[in-house]
């Protein structure tokens, strides 16, 4: 396996609005730390990765800023509008973020974009998804430069990822598995199922329990379970 070269760029939205969908999933458990505690697990799971050199976070939200600072991530704020690398105009919202992180990185590095909701990451998955002989040798019979995971549905993507010059060129959002497909970009096979767990209902975090929640998440998940049972108690 290669050396930590990548850059690894994940997209925070500002807490409040963020994982609206896994809203009310833990009892007693603010919405925002919720949210808050899976960025900050995947963040440590990236960080723990052998290929990652760096996490760059773009987000504008000062608690998550300040969380995942903390733990070793470099922190951008989310682009203004008129940014130079923002002018395709269907690079708006998650895909301006990822585009302005990688912006930040350096140009002699491999950059790769991951979501910031897989609680449940190990990080040799991860790196397993990044390893580009692997990429080469199982996927493509040849060299990839551009290439995805992805989710467990198989309609989304938690990972893409671009050798070293050439652009991410993300296409996040509904059915982006198929749109990033379509502009080029390999599909991955592993089953990684840990890296495809994706959080955004009740029932992913379910199921990314049964996988093992990282430190943070399982934390409020163990502090939700007991103040739902407390809840039933004296129903």
């Amino acid at each position: 396996m290669r050396n930590a070269t990548w850059s690894v760029v994940l997209p925070v939205k500002r807490l409040a609005v963020a994982k609206s969908r896994l809203r009310g999933a833990l009892d007693g458990v603010p919405h925002e730390e919720l949210a808050l505690a899976l960025a900050r697990d995947t963040v440590a799971a990236a960080l723990a990765c052998p290929l990652v050199a760096e996490v760059v976070v773009v987000t504008s939200d000062p608690a998550a800023t300040a969380a995942l600072g903390a733990l070793g991530a470099r922190t951008v704020a989310d682009p203004e509008p008129g940014a130079p690398e923002l002018a395709a105009p269907e690079v708006s919202g998650l895909n301006a973020a990822v585009t302005h992180g990688a912006a930040t990185v350096d140009a002699g590095r491999p950059v790769a974009a991951l979501t910031a909701d897989l609680p449940a990451l190990r990080p040799a998955e991860l790196a397993a998804a990044l390893d580009t002989d692997t990429v080469s040798a199982l996927d493509t019979g040849g060299a990839a430069a551009r290439w995805f995971v992805p989710d467990a549905a198989g309609t989304g993507t938690v990972l893409l990822a671009a050798a070293v010059g050439t652009a991410l060129r993300p296409g996040f959002g509904t059915g982006s598995a198929v749109r990033h497909q379509q502009s080029g970009a390999v599909r991955r096979g592993g089953a990684w199922p840990t890296l495809r767990r994706d959080v955004d209902t009740a029932a992913d975090l379910a199921d990314a329990a049964r996988l093992g929640l990282g430190r943070y998440t399982a934390a409020l998940h163990a502090s939700g379970y007991r103040a739902d049972m407390r809840h039933r108690s004296v129903s």
